[in-house]
């Protein structure tokens, strides 16, 4: 195309091939390591948490379809991406994520009932950071989490709280968002402020092709982990349907981000298997060829036959699959049990502090009720 410069970019990082055996060549290589320090355990969390979640996103949807939720952003086929960057994080770092990180928040300790809450109408604020190792809320603004995000870390490096040396207590940040945010101004701004302040942050794109209804190669004439090139910003691109480039990758870039290297970015290729949300129709925009053959490369089957590959046997998995459905039959019954919040909820976080004129507007609005009677 006229005007178009060629472009060529690097191999993409894959350590898991698509049938589950590791992978040990020069693009491989330098990430191996950071496998090599993990334990067997680790390595049957990776699976727990990628079918755990995929559970709870399938009860989820179900629930919305049943009238029981308003909306809900499906994640199955993102599990590998989600899961091996968030267990790539030290407890000290901060996420910002979209509306779509449903692995991540659970790795990091959040219930999901908040995030059910939030979806179901109960809760406009979602839940407190500090009580849920740093993970930070849900947001549905296209883009805006990484100015967030880029605002936070710019704070840190203020604070000196990171590139001291301690890789046990320095912090980092990172931040996601979908291959539709990089169209954003918000997403180029926080490259700026990023790149410009050197903040100790990593940029994690999941790059599902689509943005609703917008494939990416209408977004984008060059593969999107080079944006950030263009801002100074080193990025590198990694098979996201892989969980253990997902991990190491994030891990190694989060370690030189933390020690004062600056910024990062990480492209991660993976498929929204599932519709942008549930007031979405994938069918009336994506043919069911490309939807098949994102499947078969299907992120829990590629990792389960790694660990069977390991020795893992049948009864494993079926312990992790109970645990999964057990899970999801107590979000189940728990997202029943929401009750709407009561109208003290409306005053009571306006301010830290008690506030006269608050006060006077909670005092009214329970006087207004009260003079129907039972009847309110």
């Amino acid at each position: 195309m006229a005007g178009t410069a060629e472009v060529e970019p690097t191999q993409t990082v894959q350590l898991l091939s698509a049938d589950g055996v590791l992978q040990t060549d020069d693009t491989a290589a330098e990430y191996l390591p950071y496998i090599d320090a993990l334990a067997d355990d680790d390595l049957r969390q990776f699976h727990r948490d990628m079918v755990i979640t995929r559970r709870f996103d399938l009860e989820a949807t179900n629930l919305q379809r049943q009238g029981q939720l308003a909306l809900w952003p499906p994640s199955h086929g993102q599990e590998a991406a989600q899961v091996g960057s968030g267990r790539a994080t030290r407890a000290q770092d901060h996420i910002f994520p979209s509306y779509r990180e449903h692995s991540v928040g659970l790795v990091r300790g959040l219930d999901v009932l908040d995030i059910i809450g939030l979806m179901r109408g109960v809760s406009n604020g979602g839940w407190n950071p500090a009580t849920n190792n740093n993970f930070h809320l849900y947001t549905l603004v296209l883009g805006s989490q990484a100015l967030h995000a880029t605002g936070y870390a710019m704070g840190i490096n203020f604070d000196g709280m990171t590139a001291t040396g301690n890789p046990e207590t320095d912090e980092a940040v990172i931040v996601y968002f979908g291959d539709g945010a990089t169209s954003q101004g918000d997403v180029s701004e926080a490259f700026v402020f990023a790149a410009s302040f050197q903040t100790p942050q990593v940029f994690f794109l999941q790059n599902n092709h689509w943005a609703i209804s917008v494939p990416v190669s209408v977004q984008s004439r060059i593969p999107l982990y080079l944006r950030s090139q263009g801002f100074g910003i080193p990025s590198v691109q990694i098979d996201g349907n892989d969980v253990l480039a997902s991990y190491a990758v994030t891990r190694k870039n989060l370690e030189e981000t933390r020690s004062g290297g600056g910024p990062r970015m990480i492209e991660a290729l993976t498929y929204r298997i599932g519709a942008h949300t549930t007031s979405d129709d994938p069918t009336k925009y994506r043919g069911d060829v490309e939807l098949q053959g994102w499947i078969a490369r299907d992120p829990i089957e590629r990792f389960e036959a790694f660990l069977r590959s390991k020795g893992e046997g049948d009864g494993f998995f079926a312990e992790v699959a109970t645990e999964a459905q057990d899970f999801s039959a107590d979000l189940r019954r728990r997202t029943l049990e929401m009750a709407p919040p009561s109208a003290e909820k409306l005053f009571n976080h306006v301010y830290s502090e008690p506030h006269p004129v608050i006060d006077a507007q909670k005092q009214w609005l329970a006087d207004y009720e009260a003079s129907f009677g039972g009847n309110a």
